[in-house]
């Protein structure tokens, strides 16, 4: 998600409502020793280093030519003096988009809709009518994001919202009101621009589409079938005790808060997902390198890309960026990113090198702070280590 505004935090933060906690005190896990790895050391010296700047905690994946290996730094919850571990489920925010994106194609090729189906086809003109473009856009549009409508995480009365009800579970029409009769970013199909709100219009016409629930259509395309045990979509799914806690320095002061239980409008297709790294490499793997998820066909026109998104380092097909294309041609991942008011995640398969990545770090980037850029430093410095011949 992207354009979180803080000042809006720092104004508003006392009034917040005290709500039921979804994500209670962090419990230990165990998980496998994976320090036989050729470059475990360097690996987790890397996630030392970066939790020794300041970020709270950081699970990591990555499976290379020497094998898999899975470790952990720092704390998934301060106040418990609970260490990080790789079996820590945390909030993969933006990746669900990914997740979304293989659904929607999987029932693409069950017959219930077509990527080029308008909107309105499965809509009704009571809300088309109210969302700019609606009426002009296609399900690929909005999982390409080329549909130039407004991305409701810009709104300020959104954060107010969720401020004033930080657990409100929410509905997708509660979310459309915020951007109710905005004008359009631009004209559909003329340009790219990234937008929640098209993850959350596709939900909806999936459910029309199918006459189903799309959490559990989730589960029975995609999370059941890979196994996919330590992943739950809240607030669909109850999360487990061992979900690390999520932090964010709200007033850039640097101290770090506990907003773990601040829902940003999780459940309604573009964030909400909790997972391990484990389960992000299944599903990756599954959809990229050993391709069962999708047919050919599906899988090709996941893998169309738009032209590159202005100001960023990454260009979409649906729902998957085609991402770190300031590298060398060939150093390229297939993925997304996930960015949330207290949690952040990457997951990446890179092709030409035959390399799966996935970390999870229980700190927010959505919003400037002292510590994105560490963050940002950190992820530059994961790709250049897993490229080292």
């Amino acid at each position: 998600m992207k354009g979180f505004q803080l000042f809006l935090l720092l104004l508003l933060l006392p009034f917040g409502g005290c709500q039921e906690e979804e994500v209670g005190p962090s419990s230990d896990c165990t998980v496998e020793d994976y320090s036989d790895h050729l470059r475990a050391g360097a690996y987790q010296s890397l996630m030392e280093e970066f939790t020794r700047k300041g970020l709270p905690g950081i699970s990591m994946l990555i499976r290379d030519k020497d094998g898999t290996w899975a470790g952990a730094a720092g704390m998934a919850d301060i106040d418990k003096g609970i260490p990080m571990r790789a079996c820590h489920v945390s909030k993969v925010a933006s990746i669900t988009k990914l997740f979304i994106g293989t659904l929607s194609l999987q029932l693409v090729e069950d017959g219930f809709f077509t990527l080029d189906d308008p909107v309105n086809k499965w809509l009704p003109r009571r809300i088309t009518d109210k969302v700019a473009n609606a009426n002009a856009v296609t399900m690929r549009n909005l999982l390409q994001h080329t549909s130039g409508i407004p991305d409701l995480i810009e709104d300020n009365a959104f954060y107010l919202a969720v401020l004033n009800d930080p657990s409100k579970y929410w509905e997708p029409e509660e979310l459309l009101k915020y951007i109710y009769n905005d004008s359009p970013v631009f004209a559909p199909g003329e340009q790219v621009s990234y937008s929640n709100t098209n993850l959350l219009l596709a939900i909806m016409v999936i459910e029309s589409a199918t006459k189903r629930s799309h959490a559990e259509l989730l589960h029975e395309y995609i999370l059941d079938p890979l196994g996919l045990e330590n992943s739950y979509y809240h607030w669909h799914d109850p999360l487990p005790p061992f979900t690390a806690q999520g932090y964010f320095d709200l007033y850039n002061n640097g101290t770090i808060l506990n907003l773990s239980n601040f829902n940003t409008g999780s459940g309604n297709g573009y964030g909400g997902l909790y997972s391990t790294v484990f389960d992000l490499q299944v599903f990756l793997e599954a959809l990229f390198r050993e391709k069962t998820l999708l047919s050919p066909a599906g899988l090709q026109a996941m893998l169309t890309y738009t032209e590159r998104e202005v100001d960023n380092d990454r260009a979409f097909g649906i729902t998957v960026n085609k991402d770190f294309i300031d590298r060398a041609p060939d150093e390229f991942g297939l993925g997304h990113r996930g960015r949330d008011l207290a949690y952040t995640a990457d997951a990446y398969y890179f092709p030409n090198q035959d390399i799966t990545l996935a970390y999870l770090v229980n700190y927010g980037t959505d919003a400037k702070s002292e510590l994105k850029p560490v963050f940002l430093e950190f992820r530059n410095s994961v790709v250049d280590l897993i490229m080292q011949k």
